[in-house]
């Protein structure tokens, strides 16, 4: 078994729902501090982190990527239970096989190699891991050490995230930016009371669905050379007491933007309570702003990575922006320039997902002639 399968397995095997690393990072820190980095574990509530580094000095070339998993689903809906790694028709099936134990495995063993080829490299070759990407708040994950690094006044100047971005093949698409998520919790207040005095009543579903309608009707911007248009989406609306015959006295509502930088978070949370106001509504709005949009401009990065792509994987990438959202979107603001690339993502967060077995033996070659042409 080679080194990258046999690392991808061991992380397969370990039961790692976010934020339980489940001894992931343990495994990794390991083997980095046989490679010789020094090896720091920043663990915030229930969440674990770890930060590797080899060397010192600027540049700052950091690997980053998560070891916790989503949860499998019915687990007798899988071919083959999910967190016994499997091959099978040329792919290793497993939970996290794509999303992205594979990932980690790769830049694990790409670093490895790298400080073992190249002991006396220029700057600093780190390893970020959290066990809180999959996780609803991300607080403490990668948010939460991107602020110790502030604190520290640790720089990052070129990050390469290991999440799946591929759509077809490995390397055809390199993510160079990500919209930005607004989310929104709304209650619209009403009158409870009979369904048969409509006079002693205001029902709040009736007077809530016109806004929400004009909401999800209206045009946020246009988009931009790098992005798609803003969306919204309601994800949930709840109202009602499980009567038949009681009109309920708030509604609640859950929303999302997926913006781009073609408008910001306060432009929209302003168009929002205007609309809201417009119906006449009665109503209190929670935001959560989890991440604003960025964009790496074309430059070294993008440059050493597509040359990689190329020759590794014999395809010239497309840059892209879409999907949801990663870590990446704390990195940014650091000043550093990201990208994300790493498996197919047909299968992420589905039942029976894997990875092929050719693309998972690329992968460290990938990530080894990117760090290398940066910092050797």
């Amino acid at each position: 078994m080679s080194a990258i399968l046999d690392l991808t397995c061991e992380l397969i095997r370990r039961r790692s729902l976010t934020p339980d690393d489940a001894g992931c990072q343990a495994l990794i820190g390991e083997r980095l501090r046989r490679a010789g980095f020094a090896i720091e574990n920043l663990t915030f509530g229930d969440v674990s982190n770890l930060w590797a580094t080899h060397g010192n000095g600027d540049p700052v070339f950091v690997f980053l990527g998560h070891t916790d998993v989503v949860p499998t689903g019915p687990e007798n809906e899988w071919t083959s239970p999910p967190f016994e790694p499997t091959i099978r028709d040329g792919k290793l099936y497993g939970r996290g096989a794509a999303d992205m134990k594979s990932g980690v495995a790769a830049m694990t063993v790409a670093a490895e190699r790298f400080v073992t080829v190249h002991p006396k490299h220029r700057g600093t070759v780190g390893v970020l891991l959290t066990s809180d990407e999959e996780g609803p708040l991300n607080q403490n994950g990668v948010r939460r050490v991107v602020e110790e690094f502030r604190r520290r006044g640790q720089r990052i100047d070129w990050c390469v995230v290991g999440e799946p971005s591929s759509a077809e093949t490995l390397g055809d698409i390199v993510r160079v930016g990500r919209r930005g998520s607004l989310s929104g919790s709304l209650i619209v207040h009403g009158v409870q009371g009979h369904v048969a005095y409509p006079d002693k009543v205001l029902n709040p579903i009736h007077l809530a669905a016109p806004a929400l309608a004009e909401l999800a009707a209206t045009r946020w911007d246009e988009g931009n050379a790098e992005f798609p248009p803003t969306s919204f989406q309601v994800s949930n609306v709840h109202a009602g007491t499980g009567a038949l015959n009681v009109v309920p006295g708030a509604l609640e509502a859950k929303f999302n933007f997926r913006y781009c930088t073609a408008s910001t978070a306060q432009s929209l949370r302003e168009r929002t309570q205007a609309i809201l106001r417009k119906h006449g509504l009665d109503f209190d709005v929670h935001w959560d702003l989890s991440g604003e949009p960025f964009l790496t401009q074309a430059g070294v990065l993008r440059t050493v990575v597509e040359k990689a792509i190329k020759d590794i994987c014999g395809i010239v990438p497309r840059a892209d922006t879409g999907g949801g959202t990663s870590d990446a979107r704390f990195i940014a603001p650091l000043g550093a320039e990201v990208v994300e690339v790493g498996p197919v993502n047909a299968s992420i967060h589905k039942i029976d997902e894997h990875v092929a077995l050719a693309d998972l033996e690329r992968l460290p070659d990938l990530y080894a002639a990117v760090v290398g042409a940066l910092t050797r």
